[in-house]
């Protein structure tokens, strides 16, 4: 047994810290925490000053058993999870787990996981830094108790099952808000005018810096230019230059891999994270834009190599932010020298992004010349403005160009023709197109990541599962949308004639952008009104620099959570006496077949519209509001068309095809069998053909997945699934032992499988069953 016993948090980055050190070093992974809070209560003593009780993890037993057994046999253990919050309580509950001695123990740290980096931290070892132990136990007891206390309030006030956090709360917020901002946006349009002009045997074109608000306004500026003459009145040269962007932070990557590589922020970080354990860049959970002095070093020795001396201009940036942890670094590759590395193509895209951008932020400014036209005529009021711009050195250009969030950005610049004061130009035509005002944007997952850095919301490290948790909890839905078709006028003048159209184009279409639901709607409201300091962005903001002040030992993590929780406490109790339940009801008017009131409101299992009031009826009627529907905004007549599914479309081989919305979405139905609609398939316009086409789609699909049958039990199949092959057994799914061929499988050797595969709880059994029949 080696004498040093390594422990970090995950098995790729054990495995490649285990190829640095000798065989001395025995590397073990404690597969992330090892303990939490308790699950049943609050599991905060809040009476012994917020002392956490805290718990083994059930699927950690048995890692924390074999650790302990190493631990016996090690003359010194090596703590070496990450170097920020989360990877020091990591440390410190593997220390107290094990029972640990201090005598015994060393805490290392790396940014990066390279053979001179990991040398460097078991030359430097230091204790666990408690400061940064509390600052994480802090956070992890505040929103225990703000989840504690005020989920139980949403349950009797808006839903049961429903659950609020103290970061997600303000993030469902911010979407909510920018919902309302696009709500009673007044879209107004006006006309820009465009001319082409010609000079020496070249074209190019100016604009009017003047909009006109209406198409009079727009024909008289038009005709004006009939009569040509226009001349070059003034052209200017003015120089510019471009720099670099500083290199990657965590929210800057999230932001960039969003607009270049369409990944969402959790997989940028699933994907970043692989990169680090596997050696090939720094750490990805930072918001420090510092690069390491032998970093800036590698990167002029390849830029000068690889480019020339002129490209190469040392930098070193300093963060906006003053929250930042200043004695991070950026997220760079360990090896400036490697544009690719062996990894899988999504790893590939996302190490050659942080590469390029690292690269860039060591190289020269563009160098820039912007021309200014100024075209004037005697027959016109208005002065017509021609810009071009030419790249006479591109610098860091030659690497990178970083993208932009702006989706109204104009045509780019281009290069115009040479040009002189008083030449004479040729008006080949001048359109004025109807252009419209923009409400402000949606978020996406990045630029809501950029808003909450903006406020200084969370940390690198709570970006991602904020985002993911908003959705999984059904407050926020990230989804594209259809746009709708728009009309607007174009007047061109060609020559003396003059050309009037009405063109159409499509607006409003989205693009994976983040939708507040109903819910999400209701309960943002309730909380604004109830609870306005923890959705206060201001005070949520101080909560994250209180959390800095313990780790940087300037505060006591139970002084701030004491300060905090009397009030909050006192907030909750008087809540759940005083407020009133909150349902988003809406009467929208009466049923003309019954005469019986049409009304919208959240229902014990969301969304929904009714016909027929308790007061009415006995038995009222319901309907499942769509995904694309609000409960503000639906109409009395929307609302009644939802009641027209089921929609029996006839008989197919002697049994109905009815088509409806069940708790997964729409399908269509025959006899036992359920299919699922695809996304394109509208449940109230599908016709009897399509229907049936879904039908034998999913049939042919189906008998695609067979590996093999059994005529002896026809409840047994072998099947392909997700992730391969697999046994449906009865109501049950087997996973087929490795290195096993599923096509020799007997029917005997399935069965006996069976008997010696543990049966799951029903619910999950079903669960996967259904999962398993959905694909």
């Amino acid at each position: 047994m080696a004498k040093n016993l390594v422990i970090v948090e995950s098995p790729a980055k054990a495995k490649t810290i285990e190829g640095y050190l000798g065989k001395d070093f025995t590397v073990k992974s404690s597969y992330g925490h090892v303990r939490d809070l308790v699950k049943s209560g609050m599991g905060i003593k809040v009476e012994k000053n917020f002392e956490p009780i805290y718990e083994v993890s059930p699927d950690k037993q048995q890692v924390i058993s074999e650790l302990q057994k190493l631990v016996k046999k090690a003359d010194t253990v090596w703590l070496a999870t990450d170097e920020d919050r989360e990877g020091e309580a990591i440390s410190w509950h593997l220390f107290e787990t094990l029972d640990l001695k201090k005598d015994k123990v060393k805490r290392i740290v790396f940014h990066e996981i390279t053979k001179k980096a990991i040398t460097e931290a078991i030359k430097n070892p230091r204790t666990i830094d408690k400061n940064l132990v509390d600052a994480q136990q802090a956070r992890r007891i505040l929103d225990r108790l703000v989840g504690f206390e005020l989920s139980p309030v949403l349950w009797k006030k808006v839903k049961p099952q429903l659950s609020a956090g103290r970061v997600q709360s303000v993030t469902v917020r911010l979407i909510v808000e920018r919902e309302r901002e696009i709500d009673v946006f007044k879209v107004s349009g006006s006309f820009r005018v465009v001319a082409l002009f010609e000079s020496n045997g070249k074209t190019f074109k100016a604009e009017l810096p003047k909009r006109f608000s209406t198409q009079e306004e727009a024909e008289k500026v038009l005709n004006s230019c009939k009569s040509g003459g226009f001349t070059v009145k003034t052209l200017e040269v003015k120089p510019g230059k471009r720099s670099s962007s500083a290199p990657f932070t965590t929210s800057t990557l999230q932001q960039e891999a969003s607009r270049k590589l369409g990944y969402s922020v959790a997989q940028t970080m699933v994907l970043a994270q692989r990169l680090y354990e596997s050696g090939k860049i720094t750490y990805m959970r930072t918001d420090s834009v510092n690069l390491s002095q032998d970093a800036i070093d590698m990167a002029k020795k390849m830029i000068v190599k690889n480019y020339g001396e002129k490209y190469h201009e040392a930098r070193q940036y300093k963060n906006k932010i003053a929250s930042a942890q200043e004695a991070h670094e950026a997220i760079r590759p360990t090896d400036m020298n490697l544009e690719e590395v062996d990894a899988d193509s999504r790893e590939q895209k996302l190490y050659a992004l942080i590469w390029k951008r690292a690269v860039a932020s060591q190289m020269s400014d563009a160098i820039l010349e912007k021309t200014v036209v100024t075209i004037t005529s005697d027959h016109t009021d208005h002065d017509f403005v021609a810009t071009g711009e030419v790249i006479k050195f591109d610098g860091f250009l030659k690497v990178y160009m970083e993208s932009s969030d702006d989706e109204n950005q104009e045509e780019q610049e281009g290069i115009l023709p040479p040009l002189k004061q008083g030449d004479k130009l040729r008006l080949e035509e001048v359109t004025a197109t109807e252009r419209f005002t923009y409400p402000p944007a949606r978020y996406t997952e990045a630029s809501l990541v950029k808003k909450l850095e903006e406020l200084g919301i969370g940390r690198p490290s709570t970006y991602a599962p904020t985002i993911s948790t908003v959705q999984k909890r059904g407050y926020v839905v990230k989804e594209e949308r259809q746009g709708r078709e728009r009309n607007y006028r174009v007047l061109t003048l060609k020559g003396s004639k003059m050309k009037k159209e009405t063109k159409t184009e499509i607006t409003g279409a989205e693009k994976n952008k983040l939708f507040p639901t109903d819910i999400g709607m209701l309960v943002n409201d309730f909380l604004v009104l109830n609870f306005k300091d923890i959705l206060d962005y201001n005070f949520t903001a101080y909560v994250e620099k209180e959390f800095d002040d313990i780790a940087n030992g300037d505060l006591k993590w139970q002084k701030m959570i004491k300060e905090f929780y009397g009030p909050f406490h006192t907030n909750v109790e008087v809540t759940e006496k005083e407020s009133e339940r909150v349902t988003g009801e809406r009467i929208l008017g009466k049923d003309p077949a019954t005469g019986l009131t049409v009304l919208v409101r959240v229902g014990r299992f969301g969304p929904m519209a009714q016909i027929g009031a308790q007061d009415e009826v006995e038995k009222p009627r319901y309907a499942k509001i769509r995904g694309d529907q609000r409960l503000d905004q639906i109409t009395l007549e929307e609302a009644l068309d939802l009641f027209r599914l089921p929609r029996n479309l006839g008989q197919f081989e002697d049994k109905d095809v009815v088509v409806s919305i069940g708790r997964f979405g729409p399908y269509v139905r025959l006899g036992d069998s359920f299919v699922s609609l695809k996304k394109e398939d509208d449940p109230y316009t599908i016709s009897y053909d399509l229907a049936v086409e879904r039908i034998r789609d999913k049939r042919k699909a189906d008998a695609e997945k067979i590996i093999k049958t059994f005529k002896e039990d026809p409840t047994v199949q072998i099947l392909k699934g997700r992730w391969g092959p697999y046994i449906s057994f009865g109501d049950r799914n087997l996973r087929i032992p490795k290195d096993t061929d599923p096509k020799k499988l007997t029917l005997a050797a399935i069965r006996e499988l069976a008997e010696k595969t543990p049966v799951t709880s029903g619910r999950k059994t079903a669960f996967r069953k259904k999962a398993v029949k959905s694909k």
